[in-house]
């Protein structure tokens, strides 16, 4: 089991979100991992270019990256299932944890260090996670728009909580971004 860190890693690409949804296309949580990490870097770019702020966005993209990857081994739990109650919601959290330990120990011990911040959040992180976030929830609103341009209505309903979700956050580089860079993905390769 030694040193398959990257083998699992690879695993992502079998792991299907949306699991309860009919879905136009499904989406799997590699991709899904590179959406979040390529929004979540444009987030801490806005921030820096036109908030004033100091973000590595570098290594918010990294988090972005890594931000699931306790699935490969959990799976995608549905977010209704996972945000049923708080109980539900800390035992899961729990599971993830446990998760993201199982995947440090199948690398060597002189790399685990240099991947453990980026399974397990630390506090010094916290902004850039906060920025992660955001862009976790702009990726599935993302895929929700898509969805609905595609004929499928079962994503309307996740559509509009997602929205109120990411307002919710109070982050205004996800406001921007959704404000300058969303509407594009409503329209056709022409029209782009």
């Amino acid at each position: 089991m030694a040193n398959s860190f990257f083998s699992m890693l690879s695993r992502m690409k079998h792991i299907n979100r949306w699991g309860l949804m009919r879905n136009t296309w499904k989406e799997s949580l590699s991709e899904h991992s590179f959406d979040v990490a390529s929004i979540a870097y444009g987030l801490a770019v806005i921030g820096n270019t036109r908030l004033g702020m100091q973000y590595c966005g570098e290594r918010t993209a990294l988090l972005g990256l890594f931000h699931d990857t306790s699935e490969i081994i959990t799976g995608d739990l549905p977010t209704p299932v996972k945000y049923h109650d708080d109980e539900i919601k800390r035992a899961y959290k729990k599971v993830e944890g446990l998760a993201s330990r199982s995947l440090l120990q199948l690398l060597p011990s002189d790399m685990e260090t240099a991947y453990h911040s980026l399974l397990i959040p630390e506090q010094a992180d916290h902004e850039l996670w906060k920025l992660v976030k955001a862009a976790d929830k702009i990726s599935a609103y993302i895929k929700c728009v898509e969805e609905e341009s595609a004929g499928n209505r079962e994503f309307m309903k996740a559509k509009q909580t997602l929205l109120e979700t990411i307002h919710s956050l109070h982050c205004p580089e996800a406001e921007i971004f959704m404000q300058e860079f969303l509407p594009s993905f409503e329209k056709t390769l022409d029209e782009q």
